[in-house]
């Protein structure tokens, strides 16, 4: 399975080469849907400087136009970190994926499907659905959008970012935004989300719902207690489904934006704690297990 390109769309990727005892072990990193990789650029510099080798993935047709955006689908997204995960995994002995919002649904689906290349999840803000406190009640009902594309209709439409844009630290807030209005989605991404990708958002994690079980990696699952964007029933989904051993926190400080909102710092070092773990050596599942049992 390969990620279709397309060479008009800059290429916002990035990889940081790891070193000593830790660099032998890598970390997938996966932006979410409309999103940038530059949304998990901060965590993948302090994974890198405890060591880790880390990439952060470009998922098909993002960092691009609304259109380019819309010309694909959810296997286009799902092929992206499937073929970014085989390069990685080429090079380190254990490989740790980690996502943000949709791109935790999509590091839950290449655990579920190639068991064989993931040793850990970081399921991060995971977004099954868009149900969050700040969220208009259709965006919940995306499947009602199937008949609206079914007809062409409503191709450039968009739903459009709304107050508090996910994250909760006021001065992060307008920096984020003046950059999402800008031209250049590859700083921030689009200004909103196509109506044609929450379709395709929707079949992605009904697909993905179906197959936690199959994910038996160990799993950090982080959400914000007011996620803006996602409930904790999304996290509490993955906790209760998935059958490898899970570890929880609970982050008081933020909003959907985890990677970038007030409580980076302890997202970060329990991220940095939970991929040394996965990097040790046997007996790691029952080192999570037991970190999960402290941390609930």
């Amino acid at each position: 399975m390969t990620a279709p390109t397309d060479p008009t769309i800059p290429s916002r990727e990035f990889t940081l080469p790891g070193e000593g005892a830790n660099g032998r072990t890598g970390v997938l990193l996966v932006h979410g849907l409309a999103g940038t990789p530059n949304e998990m650029r901060q965590l993948g510099r302090s994974l890198q400087g405890a060591g880790f080798e880390v990439h952060g993935v470009q998922l098909a047709g993002h960092c691009g136009t609304l259109d380019d955006l819309v010309a694909t689908h959810w296997h286009d997204w799902v092929a992206s970190v499937h073929a970014a995960a085989q390069r990685l995994r080429a090079r380190v002995d254990r490989l740790v994926v980690m996502g943000l919002s949709m791109g935790a649904v999509l590091s839950l689906e290449l655990a579920a499907t190639r068991p064989d290349l993931v040793d850990g999840v970081g399921a991060l803000s995971t977004s099954f659905w868009h149900d969050g406190w700040s969220m208009p009640v259709f965006t919940r009902f995306a499947f009602l959008l199937k008949p609206v594309r079914a007809l062409g209709i409503g191709r450039r439409r968009m739903f459009l970012e709304r107050p508090p844009y996910g994250i909760r630290n006021a001065g992060l807030r307008k920096y984020v935004v003046a950059h999402m209005q800008g031209p250049d989605s590859g700083a921030a991404g689009l200004s909103g989300t196509p109506w044609y990708s929450i379709i395709e958002m929707h079949d992605l994690s009904k697909h993905v719902r179906r197959r936690l079980g199959d994910v038996r990696a160990p799993c950090l699952v982080v959400h914000a207690t007011e996620d803006d964007v996602s409930s904790l029933a999304n996290a509490d989904l993955v906790s209760s489904s998935v059958q490898g051993p899970v570890e929880r926190l609970l982050l008081e400080n933020s909003y959907h934006m985890i990677t970038i909102d007030s409580d980076r710092r302890l997202l970060t070092q329990r991220a940095i704690d939970f991929v040394k773990r996965i990097g040790a050596a046997p007996g790691t599942a029952s080192a999570i297990e037991d970190a999960g049992r402290v941390a609930a």
